[in-house]
């Protein structure tokens, strides 16, 4: 029984080897070749357009929402549109009707933030 969990057991080992060598080695030779010239703008902290450290209370403009609400609807189309594509010729044109409303809805989710101003930057 032993025998079916071995497999398993090299791909776990593997897996573990090759994500520490990896990680080693890119951690290894960012420091023999990377630049260690910083200059404060190097060094500060960078968080949505807002200095850091201010008061945690402090409104944040609805652009950044927005913006967050066209990255899941450009995120999800992506996510639902490729396997759509790849089975196409198995899910007829019921299918096709789907995916045509789907994309309807983020159309319309893509016209909101549009009429909102989001894709306008001051």
């Amino acid at each position: 029984m032993l025998d079916n969990y071995f497999p398993i057991l090299v791909f776990v080992i593997m897996g573990l080897t090759m994500g520490i060598v990896l990680l080693g080695l890119g951690l290894g030779l960012g420091k023999i070749m990377g630049h260690a010239r910083s200059d404060k703008a190097k060094e500060s902290p960078f968080e949505c357009g807002f200095e850091a450290f201010e008061d945690a209370r402090m409104k944040f403009d609805v652009r950044y929402y927005l913006v967050a609400i066209l990255f899941i609807i450009f995120d999800l189309e992506i996510a639902f549109l490729f396997p759509w594509a790849v089975a196409l010729e198995h899910v007829g044109m019921a299918g096709f009707w789907a995916m045509m409303i789907f994309l309807g809805v983020l159309v319309v989710g893509f016209i909101y933030e549009w009429r909102k101003g989001a894709l306008e930057w001051e």
